[in-house]
């Protein structure tokens, strides 16, 4: 029988551990030489301040509330919340409630 050539995560939620009050955990999900998937959880009031990736990226939020800065411009973020952003964009991400949070990095050579 052959390996499959799929990745199947059922639960994605299972992936984190409970997240303690003041913190945040990341989690890998999948990686390969095009994709980078990692799982976030954000305790209430934690941040990812203002940073850049060096890849294209994509950000879905899960659950929870946000506070979502790109560039210049500010969204509010809730569970079902997707964005796609270009390499070396300005970004950071502010829980206002418990989040979690799917970064899928697109690695380009």
């Amino acid at each position: 029988m052959s390996e499959p050539t799929y990745g199947i995560v059922e639960n994605l939620a299972a992936l984190l551990p409970e997240i303690p009050a003041e913190a945040i955990v990341s989690r890998k999900v999948y990686s390969d030489d095009l994709l980078k998937v990692t799982l976030f959880g954000f305790a209430a009031g934690e941040e990812l301040t203002e940073h850049t990736a060096a890849f294209p990226a994509t950000l879905h939020f899960l659950s929870g509330e946000a506070t979502l800065t790109l560039g210049e411009d500010t969204f509010e973020a809730q569970a079902g919340t997707w964005v796609q952003m270009p390499a070396h964009l300005p970004h950071s991400v502010l829980a206002k409630t418990a989040v979690t949070m799917l970064l899928t990095l697109t690695v380009t050579k």
